[in-house]
């Protein structure tokens, strides 16, 4: 009995000891984090997610191969959980959604008859498929087989159609499309996405500096979904009510129906719906990205400056800007006057801005109450400088620093100011014959402003003609309505003063085309002996404006920053990174001055790149970048098939009555026009359009919706 006991405790120990040398050889260690991240999951083991249920999905977090968001059934409080499980930036958690490009899989001309197998992938593999345009949809569905939330279905066009309330973002519908049509973006990634070469584009949104999706908000219109207008401009400009408003929409040079008749009114119908939520009594809800950690110094409160600071709060980033002036909105709101964009307007928009949660910090000029340093010493991670153009060009003549001569910057700020403020002073002697100098918006605002502040008699002199002023045609015609004299073909050389120092009178020099110059227009070349006095009390020089970039040399911490011969910040035309990494620059101080639309444009691709250089990754430009290039294919010179209608046309005050005070000139659509007007809209793509969309602007408003 004692042997067979002494056996068993032996083979015993002899096994304890086997299993012991087993486990530290075959040991399998799991991390505790699947266990915790598992628990964390919706539990639903749907798939979805393309991992073998919730066990196989979180092994995947943990192990890097899927993103703390990966429960396509969860929601976004799920993913933030997750990732602080793992440490990774909460930032970056959100919920992915299906976008699709196309909007017409039936349009395009069949290049042969299809009889295979009835699917995208088989179509495809058969020289890229059977239509001539070579990203449009296939048609067949096999985006729509592979959802499995129902989440896709074929729109009656022949396009797919994604239903945002039931996708879950799991990518299936991408993963099946050999086209590339359908893809599953997160909101940050739709934000910062850019025209590319190959993207289903119309001629419009090539066009547009801040890249709008024109046909996807004037279908909206056209459907009555006002707030998805609104929401689709707002991906790419958060100054729709300014743009409505001042915009010289180069957008409308391409647009298509301009071939055959009058182009479409792309800038008033932004106009209608940026006044429609104004006026609504409510602001659409505008979703961030949650928050990174990271905080970011926004230099300049102008158009550039609140369009970075506006993508980079959405994009989950703390921003702060800086601006020297009282109130935010630099030229928009210092040099455009009241008649085009009233203050109150303009207020109602950046509130909305600042209401993301963004900081602002008036009164304070760079390089005299604060400097690059100590923003790096506040702990900011990256500076964006939109410092504008504030510097007007001097004419550079005799007799300019006489009594009753201004700048054209400085005459419209001064009397901006003071019109805001709480006691207007009017510092400004109005005079009684007063000359403009200058063919630009600026000049063309100046003397517009002039005529409202009661000036008997007002002229604009330009030493080329009418057709090469660089002015708005519809501010130049306005202008000219307005009482407006124009002297075209004169150069000024003096101004003359009497014995007091007071201006009385323009000396200018009469000029004849020569050959084009650089900018192609053809220079003017003086007429020897015709020299010719005009009769003046008052000369205000608009001849242009460019960036003060004296703060540059005042701080020796960035005095290695480049700047170009036109003293504009120097950077990389992409991606806006200046010389110094953490130094960015758009608008007017990158560009010298340019549209409105093309600061906003400058201040989102410079919100992405901050973007990029916060998140520790390689600065690089957008992929096959189409900036302000255009698809040649997409540039068709026939439509047809079209019946035709008439342009809207912008309704404005009665010129005897808005002469008589600042109250807004031009006014907005009737919702009849704008129904009409966006019906007008061919819808365009690469290589297709609607003609049949059209209905008559004289129809009525029932038969227009």
């Amino acid at each position: 009995m004692i042997e067979a006991v002494m056996v068993m405790l032996g083979v015993g120990a002899t096994c304890g000891a086997a299993l012991s040398l087993a486990s530290k050889i075959f040991y399998v260690y799991e991390d505790p984090r699947i266990a915790e991240v598992e628990g964390l999951l919706a539990g639903a083991n749907c798939g979805g997610c393309g991992y073998p249920g919730c066990a196989g999905a979180a092994a995947a977090v943990v192990a890097g191969g899927a993103p703390p968001g990966v429960c396509v059934v969860a929601d976004m409080e799920t993913a933030v959980a997750v990732a602080g499980v793992m440490g990774i930036d909460p930032g970056t958690m959100e919920p992915f959604l299906s976008l699709n490009t196309c909007d017409g899989g039936n349009r395009a001309e069949d290049r042969f008859e299809y009889m295979g197998v009835n699917t995208c992938q088989a179509l495809s593999a058969l020289y890229g498929g059977k239509r001539e345009c070579r990203v449009g949809c296939l048609g067949l569905g096999d985006c729509i087989r592979s959802c499995k939330f129902d989440a896709i279905h074929m729109g009656e066009d022949g396009y797919p159609v994604a239903d945002e309330t039931k996708c879950v973002g799991c990518g299936a519908c991408e993963k099946a499309c050999p086209k590339s049509i359908l893809t599953v973006r997160t909101m940050s990634q739709r934000l910062l996405h850019f025209n590319q070469q190959d993207n289903a584009l119309a001629p419009c949104q090539q066009t547009c500096p801040a890249e709008i999706d024109i046909p996807t908000y004037i279908d909206c219109i056209r459907r009555g979904d006002y707030e998805g207008a609104v929401d689709t401009i707002r991906e790419r400009n958060p100054l729709l009510l300014t743009c409505g408003r001042v915009c010289p929409h180069p957008c409308e040079d391409y647009c298509r129906r301009g071939l055959a008749e009058e182009p479409v009114s792309i800038n008033q119908l932004k106009r209608f719906v940026a006044d429609y939520e104004m006026n609504s009594g409510s602001r659409l809800p505008i979703p961030c990205a949650p928050d990174t950690g990271k905080k970011i110094a926004v230099v300049g409160g102008g158009p550039a400056g609140l369009t970075c600071a506006y993508f980079l709060r959405r994009l989950g980033h703390g921003v702060t800007i800086f601006d020297m002036m009282p109130k935010l909105g630099g030229m928009v709101r210092y040099g455009i006057p009241e008649y085009r964009l009233p203050k109150k307007v303009l207020e109602w928009e950046i509130e909305g801005i600042l209401d993301l949660g963004i900081d602002h910090r008036p009164n304070v000029k760079l390089g005299a109450d604060f400097d690059i340093q100590s923003l790096k010493d506040e702990g900011f991670d990256a500076i964006f400088l939109g410092v504008g153009a504030w510097k007007d060009y001097s004419l550079r003549a005799e007799g300019e620093d006489l009594k009753g001569c201004f700048t054209g910057i400085d005459f419209l700020t001064r009397f901006a100011v003071d019109q805001q403020s709480a006691e207007p002073a009017r510092d400004i002697p109005i005079g009684r014959k007063c000359i403009v100098i200058g063919g630009g918006n600026t000049a063309i605002d100046c003397v517009r402003t002039l005529v409202r502040l009661g000036a008997e008699e007002v002229s604009i002199v330009y030493r080329r003609t009418r057709k090469e002023m660089p002015a708005n045609e519809v501010e130049i015609v306005a202008a000219e309505h307005e009482g407006v004299q124009f002297h075209f073909l004169a150069a000024p050389t003096r101004i003359i003063g009497d014995d007091q120092g007071q201006a009385t009178h323009l000396e200018y020099q009469k000029m004849e085309l020569g050959e084009p110059d650089a900018s192609g227009r053809r220079r003017p070349v003086p007429i020897e002996g015709s020299e010719t006095l005009m009769e003046t009390d008052m000369v205000i020089t608009a001849i242009g404006q460019g960036p003060d970039v004296s703060f540059i040399s005042e701080n020796s911490d960035i005095s290695s920053l480049g700047v170009t011969r036109w003293n504009t910040i120097d950077g990389d035309p992409e991606t806006l990174q200046s010389n110094i990494p953490y130094i960015f620059a758009a608008g007017d101080a990158y560009t010298g001055a340019s549209l409105v639309v093309e600061a906003i444009g400058g201040g989102r691709r410079a919100a992405r790149a901050i973007h990029l250089y916060l998140a520790e990754e390689d600065v690089v430009p957008v992929p096959k970048s189409l900036r302000k290039k255009h698809i040649p294919e997409s540039l068709f010179e026939r439509v047809e098939g079209l019946r035709p209608s008439k342009r809207a046309v912008m309704p404005e005050l009665p010129v005897k009555e808005r002469i008589q005070g600042f109250e807004e000139a031009d006014l907005v659509l009737a919702e009849k026009d704008a129904l009409a007007e966006a019906s007008r809209c061919l819808n365009c793509c690469r290589l297709c359009y609607n003609p049949d969309l059209q209905i008559s602007s004289e129809q009525p408003a029932e038969e227009s919706a």
